[in-house]
């Protein structure tokens, strides 16, 4: 009987171990060890293909932007991911990418607080960027008040082309591009050129064997940029912000790899010419440009490109200052067919899905406040 009872508890024993072997067996490898955390999520950061100095495509000169986005995801913890969009229209893009989710963040914004608000917030500005002036070393031209008198090149339709249209001692030479420009520095078409620096610092470090001095302009050419998030990211925003607080070294020899011109000091100097820029001239003239504040900002974040900035455009066929000369009464009915429907022709796109009618109309506000009579 004793000996009956000791087999019984054996066997049971025994199912009992290979039970529990069978559980664990079917828990698969590693049943053993702690569960692995899931790994972190990549910073997806849109980027240019094709615009150096900023950005590539090209592992072996990935641009600022991309080395930058590197730097901020190893200290967050977390792999980099480019997405890779074109920049040209970058406030589409924005909306079809970065508030689409599709990317998680926006380098080279500018650091306005205004900027695409609410649905976009901005980390802390980390660069200064501009125009600059581009001469061939040791000509004395350090300022726009030394281009009295000389050739000046000038990219077609940008803001040094509307600036300088209004300097009658100045013969502006009109380029496609900077090298261009810069080209005509070299075969003596040109004394200067007024030009975005830091496609000519990039240029004059990988193209040009350092022959120019690159000067950047500070007399409003010039605003500091950040990284744009959706304003749903402002977590995220936060964690950028504690990583670029000690990156101001790394940023600096970003810089320098790049061939950024960076200015001394980002206090604005006087006009060409030496003077201040001049006042409103009466309290009228003042009180209209109070009234078109938000469509003046508007313009020059969307339209300055093509119209000038301030709407300052030296060719008269882009020059929306002659709106009320050309249309009389029915201006606003021309302005708001134009950029609801466009002129592909003539190379105005529609606006329509990109601009509310509430900004149009701030904008025409902002038009009607600078018409030349």
């Amino acid at each position: 009987m004793r000996l009956t009872l000791r087999t019984r508890a054996g066997r049971a024993k025994r199912r009992l171990v290979l039970g529990l072997f069978a559980l664990l067996s079917a828990a698969g490898p590693g049943w053993d060890r702690p569960a692995r955390a899931e790994p972190a999520p990549p910073l997806r950061f849109c980027a240019d293909p094709d615009n150096l100095p900023f950005s590539s495509a090209d592992e072996t000169t990935p641009g600022l932007y991309v080395e930058l986005g590197r730097e901020i995801a190893r200290e967050l913890g977390r792999p980099f991911q480019p997405v890779w969009v074109p920049t040209f229209y970058a406030k589409r893009q924005m909306r079809m990418k970065l508030l689409a989710g599709q990317c998680d963040g926006f380098v080279g914004l500018p650091d306005d607080a205004g900027f695409m608000a609410p649905r976009v917030v901005l980390s802390n500005p980390f660069l200064r960027l501009g125009y600059a002036l581009v001469v061939p070393k040791g000509t004395g031209i350090a300022s726009l008040r030394d281009l009295g008198g000389r050739r000046v090149a000038v990219q077609f339709s940008t803001a040094p082309q509307d600036l300088l249209a209004s300097q009658a001692d100045i013969q502006a030479v009109t380029v496609l591009s900077v090298e261009e420009a810069m080209r005509d520095l070299l075969d003596g078409k040109a004394d200067a050129a007024f030009v975005w620096g830091a496609s000519a610092g990039w240029l004059n470090k990988t193209r040009f064997e350092d022959a120019f001095a690159v000067i950047p302009v500070e007399e409003g050419m010039a605003w500091t940029v950040g990284i744009g998030f959706a304003r749903e990211q402002d977590a995220l925003r936060g964690q950028v912000n504690q990583a670029l607080a000690g990156m101001a070294p790394f940023v600096s020899a970003l810089t320098t790899k790049y061939g950024l011109p960076q200015a001394a000091s980002p206090a604005p100097a006087p006009g060409p010419g030496g003077g201040e820029h001049k006042p409103p001239a009466n309290a009228a003239e003042s009180s209209r440009a109070a009234d078109g504040a938000i469509g003046h900002k508007l313009f020059n974040e969307n339209c300055a490109h093509c119209h000038g900035t301030d709407a300052v455009q030296g060719e008269r066929r882009r020059n929306l200052r002659l709106l009320q000369r050309r249309y009389g009464d029915e201006v606003r009915e021309a302005f708001m067919t134009t950029v609801t429907h466009g002129r592909i022709n003539k190379g105005m796109p529609n606006w329509s899905g990109i601009l509310s009618a509430d900004e149009f109309n701030e904008i025409l506000a902002f038009l009607l406040s600078v018409q030349v009579q």
